[in-house]
C-alpha cells in the first residue's frame, strides 16, 4: 500500500500536468484563432506520427533527433549533478573554499548560456564535450545552491553530538549532513532534469548540429510544422515524465529511510 501511494501520488501529478498542458494548447490556439497551417493541435500531432501515409517515417526522424537529444541530456545532467554534489560536499569540508568560489559561481550564473556558447564550442568542440560542457554550465549553479542549503539544514543537535565526540569534519558530513540533505538533493534532481535538456537542445543547436535541438531548426527552415509541433511535444512529455520519475524514486527512499518525509 505504501509503494502503491508512493507511486501513484506522482503519476496523478502527471496526469494533472498533461490535462492543464492540453488544455492550454488547444485554448491558445482557439483564441488566438492561429492558421491551422503553423498552429498543430494534440490530434494533429498525432495524425503526424501514427496515421498518416508516410507517420513510419515520421517517427523515425522524430524519435531518432529524440534519442540522440535523451543521451545529450544524460551526458549534462550526470555531469552537472556530480560536479555540483562533490563541489557542494568541498564546501562543507573547506569553507574558505566556499567563501571564494560562490560568488564566482553566483556571477556565472548570471550569463546566458547562448552567450557563452561560442567559448565553449572553442573549447570542446562540437562533439559529446561540448553537450557535457553545456549541460553541466546549465545543471551545476541551481543544484550546487539547492544541495549546500540541504548540507546546512542538518539539525544543530545532532552536529554538536559529533562535536562532543571529537569527530572530524568528515565525519559529520558523512554521519549528519549528507542524510539531511537527501530531500535536497532530490529538489535539486527534478530542477536539473528541464534544465539538462534545455542545455542537450541549445549544443545540438549550436554545436553538435544533431538530435532534436537541429531539427528543430530544420523543420522551421523548410516550414514542416508537423515536425516542428512533434518534436517540441515529445521533449515536453520525455521531460514531465522523467520529473514524476525522479518524484517516485524520492518518494520510496524517504519511505525506506524516514527522511522527509513529513514534508
Amino acid at each position: 500500500m505504501n509503494i502503491a501511494k508512493a507511486i501513484g501520488q506522482p503519476l496523478l501529478n502527471l496526469l494533472l500536468s498533461l490535462t492543464v498542458i492540453v488544455t492550454i494548447w488547444w485554448g491558445m490556439l482557439w483564441v488566438f484563432d492561429v492558421s491551422p497551417i503553423i498552429g498543430k493541435g494534440p490530434d494533429d500531432i498525432i495524425d503526424y506520427l501514427f496515421f498518416t501515409e508516410d507517420a513510419d517515417k515520421h517517427r523515425d526522424v522524430v524519435f531518432g533527433d529524440f534519442w540522440i537529444t535523451m543521451a545529450d541530456t544524460f551526458i549534462g545532467f550526470t555531469a552537472g549533478l556530480l560536479v555540483a554534489s562533490i563541489v557542494a560536499m568541498l564546501f562543507q569540508l573547506f569553507t574558505s573554499l566556499e567563501a571564494a568560489l560562490m560568488p564566482v559561481a553566483m556571477i556565472c550564473r548570471s550569463v546566458p548560456l547562448v552567450a557563452m556558447a561560442p567559448i565553449v564550442v572553442l573549447m570542446f568542440g562540437r562533439d559529446w564535450a561540448a553537450v557535457a560542457a553545456m549541460g553541466t554550465i546549465v545543471v551545476i549553479f541551481p543544484a550546487l545552491v539547492t544541495i549546500v542549503s540541504g548540507l546546512r539544514s542538518a539539525p544543530a543537535t545532532m552536529q554538536e553530538v559529533i562535536h562532543v565526540y571529537g569527530g572530524s569534519r568528515s565525519t559529520l558530513l558523512r554521519k549528519v549532513m549528507l542524510p539531511a540533505s537527501l530531500p535536497s538533493f532530490f529538489t535539486a534532481t527534478r530542477v536539473s532534469i528541464p534544465g539538462a535538456l534545455t542545455g542537450a537542445l541549445l549544443a545540438e543547436w549550436l554545436a553538435t548540429g544533431d538530435g532534436i535541438g537541429y531539427g528543430i531548426v530544420q523543420a522551421v527552415s523548410r516550414t514542416d510544422y508537423d515536425r516542428l509541433w512533434a518534436s517540441v511535444v515529445i521533449v515536453t512529455l520525455a521531460s514531465l515524465l522523467l520529473y514524476s520519475c525522479v518524484g517516485v524514486v524520492e518518494r520510496l527512499v524517504q519511505r525506506r529511510t524516514g527522511i522527509g518525509l513529513a514534508a
